[in-house]
């Protein structure tokens, strides 16, 4: 059964860069200039810390809409390098958190090594972002949806969920809603 639920959260356009505008700056640029551009940002950005990769989004993006979401637990960031974890919430419940922004799977969840039969995680997140990264929606799946809907990766030796709409329709979705 889906659930769909909501939270106060400013609407992409008021947060982010709309590249659809019509004044788009960036199409004047040389090809080189662009480049160059990509890679100062990439150096400043990783220089105040700020996610530069779509999962590293995903998860700022899932912590803070289940902080300003009523009902919902705070997550706490999950140590860097703990596997199949990105959260925590503090009922130490683990979340695992993936993004998709352009892609039709989520990245890889890697079995346990010694039992691949061993729970990994308590939910599994999947954030929807828009081309501009904006947060389009938050899928929740326990522990159960995931194994009744994962697929093995066989190159990868991992399993994924595919992010069709017949699939993203077992979880629990939250959607951002406009601030007041």
């Amino acid at each position: 059964m889906t659930t769909t639920r909501s939270a106060k959260v400013a609407p992409a356009s008021d947060r982010f860069y709309d590249p659809t505008a019509p004044a788009n700056f960036l199409a004047g640029f040389e090809d080189m200039d662009l480049i160059k551009l990509r890679a100062a940002l990439d150096v400043e950005m990783k220089r105040r810390k700020i996610a530069i990769s779509v999962g590293q989004m995903a998860e700022e993006l899932a912590i803070q809409y289940f902080y300003s979401t009523s009902g919902r637990p705070n997550l706490l960031a999950a140590p860097t390098g703990t596997a199949n974890v990105d959260a925590l919430s503090r009922k130490g419940e683990r979340y695992s958190i993936k993004g998709i922004c352009n892609a039709k799977k989520t990245g890889t969840i890697y079995p346990d090594s010694d039992d691949p039969r061993k729970q990994l995680f308590e939910y599994l997140l999947i954030v929807k972002m828009g081309r501009d990264w904006s947060l389009e929606a938050i899928y929740e799946f326990d522990w159960n949806t995931f194994c009744e809907n994962r697929s093995w990766d066989k190159r990868m030796n991992a399993w994924y969920i595919g992010a069709s709409n017949k699939t993203l329709a077992k979880a629990t979705v939250y959607l951002p809603t406009e601030k007041n």
